[in-house]
């Protein structure tokens, strides 16, 4: 087995209005080298593209900061007005320490800073952040449909963004909306290679697609397309929400 990635370019700055499923599926008909499109392909888009696309935008200069958004700003070098947005989209705030806010969004993402982000956000970068887009999966389902439209071919869809993890350093890019694929593989009730039973292993499938796609994606090249041949996943009506552990199993609560 082998696994390709490739990066996909000529979308230029995305701005809010833009057709941003007509745009991707006109950058992957330009991919010649790529064409014709497999069943063993994904396509992988950054959440950054999506939310400026879809608006999913907050101007700082129009925002007020309450007082604990100004006091946590002070003792941590933050911008009061970014973490008063954070507060503002948090469905519940797990905790504020050391300069993080790691908060629920309204997806059920538990995540630093409600995926709030100030960066690669273009000619406004420093009075401008990015939210999350209102649902993920939609737009997924979207460009899905543009690139049928345009190529037919039914191409499965990760919409990703770069989350931390617990008890580690790093941060890695984790799959926020789906279409066409299941993000998980559960293996519970499987043999391993030894013929024992395996009971909790689940393979967050979605996710390690996205993180390999970041690989050649990176953070400073303006690359928010990468295309993944050779993938091994099953095809279905996944959503990202089965990702998400519920409430009564979630240790960290």
């Amino acid at each position: 087995m082998s696994l390709q990635v490739a990066p996909l370019d000529g979308l230029g700055e995305i701005v809010p209005g833009d057709d941003v499923p007509t745009l991707v599926a006109e950058a992957l008909a330009a991919a010649v080298d790529l064409l014709p499109l497999r069943l063993d392909d994904v396509l992988v888009v950054t959440q950054k593209i999506v939310s400026k696309a879809e608006g999913a935008l907050v101007d700082l200069t129009t925002i007020e900061p309450r007082a604990e958004a100004l006091e946590f700003a002070r003792r941590h070098d933050r911008d009061a007005r970014q973490v008063e947005v954070v507060l503002r989209e948090a469905r519940r705030v797990v905790r504020m320490a050391n300069g993080v806010i790691i908060t629920e969004t309204r997806h059920g993402f538990v995540c630093a800073n409600g995926g709030i982000d100030a960066s690669n956000v273009g000619p406004a970068s420093g009075s401008v952040v990015t939210l999350l887009p209102e649902d993920p999966d939609a737009s997924a389902d979207r460009i899905r449909a543009a690139i049928e439209e345009r190529l037919g071919h039914d191409l499965p869809v990760i919409v990703s963004d770069s989350f931390g993890r617990p008890w580690r350093y790093g941060i890695v890019d984790v799959a926020i909306g789906v279409s066409g694929l299941m993000p998980l593989e559960d293996l519970r009730g499987v043999p391993d290679a030894d013929g024992r039973v395996m009971r909790s292993t689940v393979r967050a499938v979605a996710d390690e697609l996205a993180s390999a796609a970041e690989l050649v994606l990176g953070k400073t090249a303006r690359r928010p397309l990468a295309l993944i041949r050779g993938a091994t996943f099953q095809r279905g009506p996944g959503r990202v929400r089965d990702s998400l552990i519920p409430p009564e199993m979630d240790l960290f609560r």
